[in-house]
């Protein structure tokens, strides 16, 4: 089943809007933060699972949380049939047992974000996804982007149907999330990247939160 989350495209707010990022200006910058480092909202180690369409909108950046980016799509995905995690193989399929995936993707010139949070079951099965996830990863170019406080994470260059990649993958809890930055000739600032991770942390934590 897809949700599209229009509305989540659009907003001018929404659940954990509080907390914005303007896009910083790339230059020599790489491997610094940028903005100011947010603190945690909440337990990174949630028990929550990600399976409404709520849940997505609350965890994904919308307008009001991305100054400087323009909103292109958002969607969310619930498996209405998911894998059991015992019939998934290999590393390359880490995503196999998911329950749900949400998205919302962004633009600014010469650069595109994509926001990607992967739902499973219990940690267990998230935990598995992101030791899969990042053994499969390995063959790529590392990219020194600083970690996001308490949060498990590793990041890569990796070119796919001809636009460069910087891929940022953090583990939370019952998910795994993703912050990707893409374009052809885009500097691919590690900056921006953990920029960007220092506010998706915070929205999911909230969205993990939430009743």
């Amino acid at each position: 089943m897809l949700v599209t989350l229009a509305a989540l495209a659009t907003s001018c707010g929404g659940a954990g809007s509080d907390t914005a990022t303007t896009k910083p200006a790339t230059g020599n910058s790489a491997g610094t933060g940028s903005g100011s480092d947010s603190s945690a909202v909440g337990n990174v180690d949630f028990d929550t699972v990600f399976k409404t369409e709520e849940r997505f909108k609350q965890a994904l950046p919308d307008r009001a949380s991305m100054a400087g980016w323009t909103p292109r799509s958002a969607s969310a995905d619930i498996e209405e049939a998911p894998d059991p995690a015992e019939s998934c193989g290999a590393a390359a399929d880490w995503y196999c047992a998911r329950i749900a995936r949400g998205e919302a993707n962004f633009e600014a010139v010469g650069e595109e974000a994509h926001f990607d949070v992967t739902a499973f079951a219990d940690k267990k099965a998230a935990q598995d996804a992101c030791r899969k996830e990042a053994n499969w990863s390995a063959k790529y170019t590392k990219a020194q982007v600083p970690p996001v406080p308490g949060v498990e994470s590793h990041a890569y260059y990796r070119n796919v149907g001809g636009l460069d990649g910087l891929f940022l993958i953090m583990c939370l809890g019952t998910v795994v999330a993703e912050v990707t930055l893409e374009g052809k000739g885009s500097s691919l600032d590690p900056a921006t990247a953990h920029s960007l991770a220092q506010s998706f942390v915070p929205r999911i934590q909230k969205a993990a939160a939430a009743s």
